[in-house]
């Protein structure tokens, strides 16, 4: 699959998206070759698994009316769901951070050769990040939500996106009771609902909006 199956589900992006869309297929065959970030049995289905997976929350957010000016980018690894995210909202700002450097570096050089002046990778620890305050903060299923919460609130003022597969009841009830969440602010979304390919069947978004004290 190329990125055909991303105009498809996205026919209103400009001349300049379709650009960076098309483009991010050699790039990242280019830079896998050199630092693994994406399995390479994987690569293939760069588009469909990355790329359409990223912009499920894009999306989200234009359905729920959420406009963001700044979005963090926890754990981004090779760049997802950042970096597709940035070529499909240029008007806002990312932060991409990571713990290993060899995956910041395939960020860096992948949002520069694209000329995304709209990304700044960070290399870090997301719990050890200061001075940094977005909208919200996005995420692929780097660690159990309970213990992601934690580890991310005091990065973001309005909300957390998070990507994950599978029955995600009980997580979502351990993280509710273990962080002290109302209920009421936590909403999961199926990816199915966007999307027909048989991939998004189990995969959802957990939306946690940040609450009001």
């Amino acid at each position: 699959m190329n990125e055909e199956l991303i105009f498809k589900y996205f026919p209103g992006l400009d001349e300049r998206q379709r650009r960076l869309f098309t483009a991010l297929g050699p790039l990242y065959t280019e830079w896998n070759s050199r630092i693994n970030v994406i399995s390479r049995k994987d690569i293939d289905g760069l588009y469909l698994h990355h790329v359409l997976h990223s912009l499920a929350l894009a999306r989200f957010m234009t359905e729920n009316g959420i406009q963001p000016s700044s979005i963090l980018d926890a754990g981004c690894g090779g760049g997802f769901p950042g970096i597709p995210l940035a070529i499909a909202m240029p008007g806002c700002k990312f932060t991409l951070c990571d713990s290993i450097a060899k995956k910041i570096r395939v960020v860096t050089e992948i949002s520069s050769a694209l000329g995304l002046d709209n990304v700044t990778p960070v290399w870090s620890r997301t719990e050890d990040l200061k001075g940094i305050s977005c909208d919200y903060v996005v995420s692929r299923a780097v660690t159990e939500l309970r213990r992601f919460v934690p580890m991310v609130r005091h990065l973001y003022t309005k909300g957390i996106l998070y990507l994950k597969g599978g029955d995600l009841n009980d997580e979502i009830s351990a993280c509710i009771r273990e962080c002290r969440i109302d209920p009421s602010a936590v909403s999961l979304t199926d990816i199915s609902s966007y999307f027909s390919e048989e991939f998004f069947e189990s995969k959802k978004i957990i939306c946690i909006f940040k609450q009001k004290h």
